[in-house]
């Protein structure tokens, strides 16, 4: 299976490790012009370099609806399209697991914020360019923790995924008549920002062993596992598949 993306514009949330620099990347070395963005500027450095001539990078808090349009419109402008767009910002934001009698308004917000409201706001943010062309491809990063309970135990968490793909599912009728298609990738523990291996570590050797063994096919995956889905997603190959949630999880 071939695909390319050349000529087109791809925005990437969320891109300055892991899955989002492996979704940006993997776009980038088939052709298409990358927007990527994140909230941590340091990382983006990398992910210039990788990208190269076939992307830029900007520091973005997609929590913020008015930079969130901001950077749309940019790169809108610059290409006159917009064909894809990637919702992979998200993360628990060092938070930890607690019970629900202790957690903050201010800790729930911030977690329900980049995980499921950012996604509406990048979404509703490359509609009209979308729309105008007749054409799109949206794919949200939800979790595991979004079909199931999180293994983080935070409850902002599991919610906000869970949320983000009762959206996709919504979107998906809304913006189907323009042609659009709007999809979830819902991965599996991986090893992909230091947040995930200090989860891994913090398992000791038989909590690492018990997740393995949940595991059909008994090994974790890496981030390009993800952005290969991804791809597939926002290929022409899935142009009848919408309001779809994918696990990416090596099988539970």
């Amino acid at each position: 299976m071939n695909i390319d993306f050349s000529g087109q514009t791809v925005l990437v949330t969320g891109a300055a490790h892991g899955f989002g620099r492996a979704i940006a990347g993997a776009f980038a070395t088939r052709g298409a012009i990358v927007h990527a963005c994140d909230i941590e500027a340091t990382g983006l450095a990398e992910t210039l370099r990788i990208l190269g001539e076939h992307g830029e990078t900007q520091v973005v808090d997609v929590t913020n609806r008015a930079d969130v349009e901001t950077w749309v419109r940019a790169a809108w402008a610059g290409t006159g399209r917009v064909d894809v767009l990637v919702n992979n910002a998200g993360g628990v934001l060092g938070q930890v697991g607690q019970p629900l009698e202790g957690v903050s308004v201010e800790e729930w917000q911030a977690i329900v914020a980049v995980n499921q409201t950012a996604t509406f706001w990048t979404a509703q943010a490359v509609a009209p360019a979308m729309k105008e062309a007749r054409s799109g491809r949206i794919i949200n990063i939800s979790s595991g923790a979004g079909l199931g309970i999180s293994k983080t135990g935070i409850q902002a968490y599991a919610s906000a995924k869970a949320g983000q793909i009762g959206l996709t599912r919504q979107l998906a009728h809304e913006l189907g008549p323009w042609g659009i298609t709007v999809n979830n990738v819902a991965p599996g523990f991986v090893l992909s920002n230091p947040t995930t291996e200090r989860q891994w570590e913090a398992l000791g050797s038989a909590g690492q062993q018990h997740l393995l063994d949940g595991i059909a096919l008994k090994h974790l995956g890496n981030p390009a596992d993800i952005a290969h889905a991804v791809l597939f997603l926002a290929s022409e190959h899935a142009s009848w598949i919408s309001g779809a949630v994918l696990p990416v999880d090596g099988g539970k």
